[in-house]
């Protein structure tokens, strides 16, 4: 007897999905995302907001987009888009109408319950081997910050809290001071 096939989705299948309705597709399949909650909002728009500033204070070629944007890891693959919270992209032929065809330099994501699984494995493996450089996985519930160094052969993940200044690796000079934030 044969086992019941799961079914593949494809890019196409993601677009044709309605416009309120937050989904990433990995791997030919389609994971619903629940609303964020207002905490995981209020690091989203404190931290993209001083990416921002520091890119535009330094006139640099980099953008940086807040989900929901679209990520495409990998170009020939039709199979996978995925919404990171923050998004860094310094190659501007990256960059499409709908949003990134390629790996961002840097991906940034909060962690919320239903996520979670999916940001501490399936898509720090995915990020890895799609070549982002720079990953960090920042857990309100912890209170912990992951950031994992991509570009290293053997890359070690550094920990950090809710109170700390962290350094940006693909940058020399932006620290993320997460002292002053009320969280």
């Amino acid at each position: 007897m044969a086992l019941p096939q799961l079914k593949i989705y494809t890019e196409e299948d993601y677009y044709r999905l309605p416009e309120d309705v937050r989904a990433e597709l990995i791997d030919g399949q389609i994971y619903d995302m629940s609303a964020p909650s207002r905490i995981h909002q209020e690091i989203l728009n404190a931290v993209n907001n001083m990416i921002y500033n520091y890119i535009q204070s330094k006139k640099g070629n980099c953008k940086v987009y807040p989900a929901p944007f679209a990520v495409k890891p990998f170009k020939d693959d039709d199979k996978t888009i995925v919404e990171p919270d923050i998004s860094v992209i310094c190659d501007p032929g990256k960059l499409t109408e709908r949003g990134c065809t390629g790996a961002p330099d840097w991906i940034i994501e909060i962690v919320s319950p239903s996520t979670s699984s999916q940001d501490y494995v399936r898509k720090l493996n995915l990020y890895m081997d799609a070549g982002v450089r720079e990953y960090w996985i920042i857990d309100p519930r912890s209170q912990k910050i992951l950031v994992y160094h991509l570009e290293e052969t053997d890359f070690e993940v550094k920990t950090y809290t809710l109170r700390d200044r962290v350094k940006a690796n693909i940058y020399d000079d932006l620290w993320i001071d997460f002292e002053g934030f009320e969280f």
